[in-house]
């Protein structure tokens, strides 16, 4: 087969599934190809049928759903409607995929050397010898630290990342043609992220091998994808280079896409976002017309009259819209659009005053106790220092961003704050409160004062109250408003979080996640607290809902004057949302200054790993290659010295690992702990 034909051609594709009422289609009419070589980025919101039309072309669609129509060309031969026996010689050999959870696809129960193996043994006859000795090199090509120590542990011996690099050297053993990849790096650290990237781009242009890659991460199709696929609603809206999409959308759910994405270049208060109003439709009950029509800020009469068909506006471009080729006026008004006043006014009433100060805060977790001196030796406690020395503080009305990889201890530290972890040592005062105690040991009026927003909503929201009776429950407990006013500023607060007074009566189940965070949000504000610790609150939505999420926290912070910690691996959302930066690694913060001075240079070593990790979307920005190496150390037994140096990429030598580094004051509250000079720091 040569390479002028596609390696997957898909025409037309249209699957369905059958339900207790009737059968519903999920994919209708999606047609694509990709040649060898290439990368086709899938994108759009939760629900768009990304994966059911990735998973149709090895027919993973369960039992209940099948191609209803349309055909899937692979290597030149028809795959719809193939035996399973057929199917199971292609998966893992010519057709291979990488899961957006690798535990769900890796057997807990075995090595990773056997799981490995088991590909060669099946798909090309290998001895388990040669099987084994293949898996061990297949570990090295994805740069995977201590391969041969990793092929002998299971699955859960594994840090995320590690996980990922085993799915992807299993998908690359066999040299397919095709590579599914369905969100692979969602759950990953920006920095794994970073890295299983450039391995994924460096394996693909080795091996010649063609790529579908499913995301809700703009920024991280720009930086893959040759082309992409925009999907809404079952169906592909918009088809083009990736170049061609990032720079001149031309469908408007391409360009709402665009508008919600914060930009982690761009300074407080110079940029705002623009979620798409509604949501995905359900694919039981579609509009008539064009299916966007219902959300789109520019719909015309006859969109909802007839339903548009995908067509070429340019060589290479397709679009479904009626009105594709008249968008350029409509650009240029979103482009030029003033900053809002209501989402980004003047700060109010900022003062000198700091609401929290944390001083040389500790969260210790006992671990079992280890005998040492033999059988009848001393026992000797350990500790995990999930947050080790850490002060910091917060002025009212201003917003600190906590950052860092997962385990750095950004969570543990906002427990602590709001009392669900005990401090081992230090001190917390909050508005002149000594809150070092447990929760239990507050008074009402502190805890009134300090509430926090959770990363999943389902877990604090009860499953059988409504949505009213729990924000009510919060007011009576407080007794912020008398008894007889408590409906009325239920509904209120729901309108605050832009719900409406019919959301009062549902339950958390008839709430899509996006409106379930914005539940907890109206619940943590009913008390109108001092502080409101955030942590993780957008990680899990999708970009239109996160845009509306972050809104409307700046919104709540400028019109209640209300101090926040936000908790997030994502610094693109802090750039958008914070003022000030605390930077965190292995428990200790490594860097901390206001938002302006942490995102320019100079930065600590890890600072600068972390922004060169960001993925932005735009396929022209430049890349970095500065990129961490290694796991993140032991919080029971971390590196001495600087507690970064197994992993920084401008270790000056010995000093790194035998001393404490320093903590550099690089003016206005800028404060860098490392042994790198001010001027060695701005080179780097």
């Amino acid at each position: 087969m040569d390479d002028s034909s596609p390696i997957l051609s898909v025409r037309n594709l249209a699957v369905t599934y059958k339900t207790r009422k009737r059968e519903i289609d999920a994919v209708r009419d999606v047609s694509f190809d990709i040649y060898r070589g290439e990368n086709l980025g899938l994108v759009g919101e939760s629900g768009c049928g990304k994966s059911t039309a990735a998973y149709s072309i090895v027919n993973f669609l369960g039992p209940n759903g099948r191609v209803k129509s349309g055909d899937i060309i692979f290597k030149g031969q028809q795959l719809r409607d193939r035996s399973e026996a057929d199917l199971r010689k292609l998966r893992g050999a010519d057709i291979s995929m990488v899961y957006q959870e690798p535990m769900s696809a890796l057997n807990p129960s075995m090595q990773i050397q056997d799981q490995l193996a088991e590909s060669l043994i099946v798909h090309r006859g290998f001895s388990k010898t040669d099987a084994y000795a293949e898996s061990l090199d297949s570990l090295k090509k994805v740069y995977m630290p201590d391969a041969e120590g990793v092929m002998k542990r299971y699955p859960h011996q594994l840090s995320g990342g590690q996980q990922q690099r085993v799915l992807i050297a299993m998908a690359m053993l066999n040299n397919p043609s095709l590579l599914i990849m369905d969100e692979p790096t969602t759950a990953l650290d920006v920095t794994v992220e970073a890295a299983v990237l450039d391995l994924i781009a460096e394996l693909q242009k080795k091996y010649n091998t063609a790529a579908l890659y499913i995301s809700h991460n703009l920024g991280v199709v720009a930086r893959v994808s040759d082309k992409v696929a925009v999907m809404y609603a079952g169906e592909i809206v918009e088809l083009a280079a990736t170049k061609t999409i990032f720079k001149n959308p031309m469908h408007p759910y391409t360009m709402g896409l665009m508008r919600c994405l914060p930009d982690v270049d761009a300074p407080k208060g110079t940029r705002t976002l623009h979620p798409i109003d509604g949501r995905v439709p359900s694919p039981a009950n579609l509009p008539p017309g064009c299916i966007f029509a219902p959300r789109c800020e520019h719909a015309k009469p006859e969109c909802s009259a007839e339903h548009p068909k995908l067509k070429e506006i340019a060589p290479g471009h397709q679009v479904r819209c009626f009105h594709a080729s008249n968008w350029e006026s409509v650009k240029r008004i979103w482009e030029t659009q003033e900053v809002p006043k209501e989402v980004c006014p003047e700060r109010p009433g900022e003062s000198d005053n700091n609401v929290i100060n944390v001083s040389n805060a500790k969260v210790y977790y006992p671990v079992p106790f280890k005998t040492v001196g033999g059988l009848f030796g001393l026992e000797k406690r350990s500790y995990v220092r999930a947050s080790d020395d850490v002060s910091f503080s917060v002025k009212r009305g201003r917003t600190l961003g906590i950052v860092g990889e997962s385990g750095c201890g950004k969570s543990t530290m906002a427990k602590a704050i709001v009392g669900l972890e005990p401090l081992y040592e230090g001190a917390i005062d909050f508005l002149n409160v000594d809150i070092s105690k447990p929760l239990n040991k507050r008074g009402i009026d502190t805890i009134r004062e300090l509430q926090m927003v959770f990363q999943d909503p389902n877990g604090v929201l009860n499953p059988s109250y409504s949505v009213g009776d729990q924000i009510a429950f919060s007011l009576r407990r407080f007794g912020t408003v008398p008894p007889d006013q408590v409906r009325a500023e239920v509904e209120r607060l729901l309108r605050a979080v832009k719900l409406d007074d019919s959301y009062y009566n549902r339950l958390p189940r008839q709430l899509s996640g996006g409106e379930k965070q914005r539940v907890g949000i109206a619940r943590a504000i009913s008390t109108n607290p001092a502080m409101v610790v955030c942590d993780e609150p957008v990680s899990a939505l999708d970009v239109s809902v996160q845009a509306a999420v972050l809104n409307l926290l700046m919104e709540i912070q400028n019109t209640r004057n209300t101090t926040m910690i936000l908790i997030s691996h994502d610094l693109s959302s802090v750039r958008f949302f914070a003022d000030d930066v605390a930077v965190m690694y292995l428990g200790h913060i490594v860097e901390i200054g206001s938002c302006e001075a942490i995102f320019q240079k100079p930065n600590h070593p890890y600072t600068t790993a972390l922004l060169a990790a960001v993925p932005r979307p735009d396929p022209d920005a430049p890349h970095s290659n500065i990129r961490l190496s290694g796991r993140v150390p032991s919080a029971v037994n971390p590196p001495s010295g600087c507690k970064f140096n197994t992993r920084c990429p401008f270790k000056i030598g010995a000093i790194c690992e035998e001393q404490e580094p320093p903590t550099r004051d690089m003016g206005g509250g800028h404060l860098i702990v490392c042994h790198l000079s001010p001027e060695e720091l701005i080179n780097k």
